[in-house]
């Protein structure tokens, strides 16, 4: 096994408090060795920090894994705890995040499992490498799942040098998965839907608008597969109208519709641009939700990512009614909340609006923080009342 040595005491003090990256420039050297390979990490004073998946290529030059050992057992642990976490929290669902990563402490693996079926992404190259141990233990934890299935086609699969075809790598997937969450059933396709097939992580988010949509009206923005929507249907909502550019998306969100409210004429979907259609409308709803994909892939986008929010907010805050309420949300892990929070004020104060903050949301439980690595919180959330000045 190859010995890779850390260049500063600001990286090892990072690391003894559980961050598992280290970058290419807190090394000493690069050394030529095939990405994926397991290796340990030592100091100068050759002090061990355990092992780590290697990969020169990539700006996150080892992922650790808290851990002087790597075989079979050591990931069927992981992911033990990782599922008794989630079923300490999920009692009655069966479909949610089963891993994230280095939350649970397996960097560059995620695991959404949709009652039978998991959906994965291998995101490093040493787990990628190292794939079959992985779905063995996964079998192993979890004996009566009857398919798994790799998305590929990821951002930081290309980061790794990773293909980015999608397979089955066990069992056989259908074309449609039937789930429920907050008491809504969904159709999903895991292998046709964005990401691993559908976001869990706005589980409590989407609680709390069906908690306050009774009687209202709903504009939910970037609705994807409807979930939002659905949301405030089933707290009785007057009326909901979803909106997104993707044609597939929105043929899922209207299959989830007639699957949850066959018939009913006061929820329907639209496929148009987001931007153009909060240009032409001139109607107001008394909830308004903005749910948009990241505008900040990497740190370089984060200056376009701030211009993008501001101006999708202020045309939102412009569609609410009086004493209405604005949720708006960010899942770009570059866009800090405070960022994003100030970006919504800039909006508001263009806008001539006022805004109240009722409600301050973070990712569902299955997607833990942990507090060691501040790239695992993501996700943001806010609720305005919003009134003119």
């Amino acid at each position: 096994m190859d010995f890779i040595k850390i260049n500063n005491t600001r990286t090892i003090k990072r690391i003894q408090n559980s961050y598992q990256w280290i970058f290419s420039n807190e090394l000493e050297e690069l050394p030529d060795i095939e990405s994926g390979s397991l290796v340990k990490v030592i100091d100068k004073n050759n002090n061990s920090y355990g092992l780590g998946f290697y990969n020169r290529n990539s700006l996150i030059a080892i992922r650790l894994l808290n851990s002087n050992t790597f075989d079979f057992d050591f990931v069927k642990k992981r992911i033990a705890n990782a599922k008794n976490l989630r079923k300490s929290f999920f009692h009655s669902e069966d479909s949610y995040r089963l891993v994230f990563g280095e939350s649970d402490l397996l960097p560059g693996l995620i695991v959404d499992k949709y009652s039978d079926y998991l959906s994965i992404q291998i995101l490093s190259a040493g787990f990628e490498k190292n794939k079959e141990i992985i779905i063995q233990a996964l079998i192993s934890e979890l004996p009566n799942i009857k398919g798994i299935y790799s998305n590929n086609n990821v951002y930081w699969r290309k980061i790794e040098s990773l293909d980015t075809e999608d397979k089955i790598e066990f069992g056989v997937i259908p074309d449609l998965v039937n789930i429920n969450e907050n008491s809504i059933a969904y159709n999903v396709s895991i292998t046709r839907g964005q990401k691993t097939g559908y976001f869990f992580d706005q589980r409590l988010n989407r609680q709390f608008l069906q908690r306050i949509s009774g009687n209202k009206t709903i504009l939910d923005l970037f609705c994807n597969q409807g979930s939002f929507a659905l949301n405030a249907m089933k707290g009785n909502a007057k009326e909901c109208t979803g909106i997104d550019i993707s044609e597939s998306a929105v043929k899922m969100a209207q299959e989830n519709m007639n699957l949850n409210f066959p018939n009913n004429t006061s929820i329907h979907f639209e496929v148009t641009d987001i931007f153009d259609f909060l240009k032409i409308t001139n109607e107001k709803w008394d909830i308004v939700v903005c749910d948009p994909p990241a505008f900040a892939k990497n740190k370089k986008s984060v200056t376009n990512a701030k211009v993008a929010y501001k101006r999708l907010n202020k045309m939102s805050l412009n569609k609410v009614k009086e004493n209405g309420i604005l949720l708006t949300s960010s899942c770009s892990q570059h866009i800090t909340e405070d960022t994003f929070y100030q970006s919504i004020l800039s909006a508001a104060q263009e806008a001539n609006k006022n805004l109240k903050l009722i409600y301050t949301g973070l990712q569902s439980p299955d997607h833990p923080i942990l507090t060691a690595m501040p790239e695992t919180r993501y996700l943001k959330f806010f609720g305005f009342v919003v009134n003119s000045l």
